[in-house]
C-alpha cells in the first residue's frame, strides 16, 4: 500500500544501525514516515530524491561529517529549506554553535532520548509548516498584486489605433515602472511612461493611482504641462519621504503631425524617422512629487507617417555591461535604427534584448514603449 504523502517523512542519517533502528521505531510508532541513510553522500542523494520534511543527522560519521553534509544541503536550493536536527555525542558549546551556524535548527546530545527527539521533531515540523504557509501566502499576495498591476497596463491589442508596442519586465513580482496609452480623440493620443523611485511592492502600489490621475488630467481641456502638474500636485501628498517619480508624456496629434513632449526628470525620448535619422527630445524638468513649484518644459516637433518614437525607463539604459546612462542611450538609439525595418512589435522586443544582453544581472525594472506614426 502506498504511504499517504501528507504524512511527514523523516530522514534518519547515522552510521550505527542500532541508533537508526531506535529512532525509526520511535517515529513510526507515532505515525511518521521514515527513510534512512548511513553516510552523508547517501543522505544528500536521498534528500534530493525524496525531499523529506525533516532530517535527523549524526555528526560523527566516516568520511563526510554531519556538519559538511548539512553545508552541502543548505547550499542547494532544492534542499535548503529542509530543517536539520543534529544528533551527536559532542555536547560541548563549540560543537553546538558550529552545528547551528552550519544551518541546523536544533542540536540533541547522545545518547538520545526518544521522547525528547519526538518532541523536537514535532516542534520543528510545526515551525517549518508555518513558514511554508507564510511563504505561500506571500507568494499569493504578490501574484495577486502582479495580476492587478498587469490588468491596468493597456495591451497593444486593446488599442490598435494607437499603434504601439511594449516590452515590460519588472524586477520583482510587481514593479514601480508604469506606462499608459490614452485616446484623447480619434486622431490624438497620449503616451505616458513613469518610474517610481525604488521597485517592488511599495512602488507598485502607486501605479494604479498614477493611472487614475493620468486619465483625470488628460483630454482636450489639458495641455501636456497641465497633465504633469495635475499628477504632481496629488503625488506630493501621497509619496513618502525621499520618494518621487520621473515621467515622460508624449502627446501625438496625427491630424497636425505634431508631437509634444514633456519630461519630468526622465531620460530623453528618442525619435527615429522613416529614413533612419534620429533625434533625442530632452524636455528637461523636475521629477514629480518633490518640489512645491514644478518646473517643466515642452518640446514640439513635426513628425511624418512612418516615424517612430520611443519612451523607456532608466533600468533599460543602465542594464548594459557599462551601466552608464549616456552609453546606454547611445546603444538604445543605435538599436532603434538597426531594427527600423522590423515590425514595431518585433523591433521593441529585439531592442530590449539588445540592451539587456551582456548584463551580469538585472537590477531594476525594464520598460520600453515604441510608437509608430500612422495616417
Amino acid at each position: 500500500m502506498k504511504e499517504p504523502s501528507n504524512i511527514p517523512k523523516i530522514l534518519i542519517v547515522d552510521d550505527i544501525p542500532v541508533n537508526v533502528d531506535l529512532l525509526r521505531q520511535v517515529l513510526v510508532a507515532e505515525g511518521f514516515r521514515t527513510a534512512t541513510a548511513q553516510d552523508g553522500p547517501s543522505a544528500r542523494q536521498l534528500s534530493l530524491a525524496e525531499l523529506p520534511d525533516l532530517i535527523l543527522l549524526d555528526v560523527m560519521m566516516p568520511g563526510e561529517s554531519g556538519f559538511e553534509t548539512c553545508a552541502h544541503l543548505k547550499s542547494d536550493p532544492r534542499t535548503a529549506d529542509i530543517p536539520i536536527i543534529f544528533l551527536s555525542s559532542l555536547d560541548d558549546t563549540k560543537s553546538k554553535v558550529r552545528g547551528l551556524k552550519a544551518g541546523g535548527v536544533d542540536y540533541v546530545s547522545k545518547p538520545v532520548n526518544g521522547e525528547e527527539v519526538l518532541a523536537r521533531v514535532r516542534v520543528h515540523l510545526r515551525i517549518s509548516e508555518s513558514n511554508r504557509a507564510l511563504t505561500r501566502a506571500a507568494r499569493a499576495h504578490l501574484e495577486n498584486l502582479r495580476n492587478a498591476q498587469q490588468s491596468i497596463l493597456v495591451p497593444p491589442e486593446e488599442c490598435p489605433e494607437a499603434s504601439f508596442a511594449v516590452f515590460y519586465e519588472p524586477l520583482e513580482a510587481a514593479g514601480g515602472d508604469f506606462y499608459d496609452v490614452v485616446s484623447v480623440d480619434r486622431d490624438v493620443f497620449g503616451y505616458f511612461v513613469a518610474d517610481v523611485s525604488g521597485h517592488g511592492v511599495n512602488a507598485a502600489f502607486l501605479t494604479s493611482a498614477i493611472k487614475a490621475l493620468l486619465r483625470q488630467y488628460t483630454g482636450p481641456l489639458f495641455s501636456p504641462e497641465d497633465t504633469m502638474r495635475g499628477i504632481d500636485s496629488v503625488m506630493r501628498q501621497m509619496l513618502g519621504k525621499e520618494q518621487y517619480l520621473t515621467a515622460c508624456y508624449a502627446h501625438l496629434n496625427r491630424r497636425t503631425k505634431r508631437l509634444s513632449v514633456v519630461s519630468a526628470g526622465h531620460p530623453p525620448l528618442i525619435v527615429v524617422s522613416s529614413s533612419g535619422e534620429t533625434r533625442t527630445l530632452h524636455a528637461n524638468g523636475d521629477p514629480l512629487g518633490i518640489f512645491s513649484s514644478l518646473v517643466i518644459h515642452r518640446e514640439e516637433i513635426t513628425v511624418a507617417v512612418g516615424d517612430r518614437f520611443f519612451l523607456y525607463t532608466d533600468g533599460l539604459i543602465e542594464s548594459g555591461p557599462s551601466g552608464q546612462r549616456a552609453a546606454g542611450i547611445d546603444q538604445l538609439v543605435a538599436s532603434c535604427v538597426l531594427h527600423r525595418e522590423n515590425s514595431l512589435t518585433e523591433a521593441v522586443a529585439t531592442i530590449a534584448h539588445d540592451l539587456r544582453s551582456g548584463a551580469n544581472r538585472i537590477t531594476d525594472d525594464l520598460l520600453l514603449l515604441g510608437i509608430e506614426v500612422t495616417a
